[in-house]
């Protein structure tokens, strides 16, 4: 049975670090490492991108699929529940290592019909939606800032003047 480590990160300007960090810390065993390239759209569905493809076809049944937190594979409500149902089929098992989806067990079926049970459907529509949520206050607070003329993100390590002296120096040799 197959350790196999799924990491995305939402842009080319972020590392994997912090997943790198809570899956070494997990203890994973000869994990098989997809990772998507930088920037793989967040808005692209799990099941579309290449590498979870890819980590779908080599995945056997019996295989665990690990990964740092739910919201680098999914961000939406629907897709959680078909990458649930996929997983299900496949027989290949689930571990989130950390976040609100960390001590869920995200297998738990019904024993006379098989179906997923509705307590985790709820408790993950749940947590997806205040995922959803979260996001959404994200970037409302990003438009805020720059209406207000300031800017996302760490701040230079360099003041713009100095950078433009610098860069002015350079060009002139």
């Amino acid at each position: 049975m197959a350790n196999l480590v799924y990491k995305r990160v939402s842009t080319d300007q972020q590392s994997t670090a912090r997943q790198n960090l809570v899956l070494h810390e997990a203890g994973i065993e000869d994990p098989v490492v997809f990772e998507e390239d930088p920037g793989t759209s967040s808005r692209l569905h799990p099941l579309q991108r290449p590498k979870f493809r890819a980590l779908l076809d080599y995945a056997r049944p019996g295989d665990t699929v690990h990964i740092s937190e739910m919201f680098r594979l999914v961000r939406g409500t629907g897709h959680i529940l078909d990458v649930l149902d996929v997983l299900h089929r496949d027989q290949v098992a689930l571990r989130i290592h950390d976040g609100a989806f960390s001590a869920m067990d995200l297998t738990a079926r019904h024993p006379r019909t098989g179906e997923l049970l509705s307590t985790v459907k709820f408790m993950v529509q749940t947590l997806a939606a205040a995922g959803e949520l979260q996001r959404e206050l994200t970037y409302d607070g990003l438009r805020a800032a720059e209406a207000k003329g300031s800017k996302g993100g760490r701040r230079p390590a360099v003041a713009a003047a100095k950078a433009a002296g610098v860069r002015a120096a350079y060009l002139e040799g």
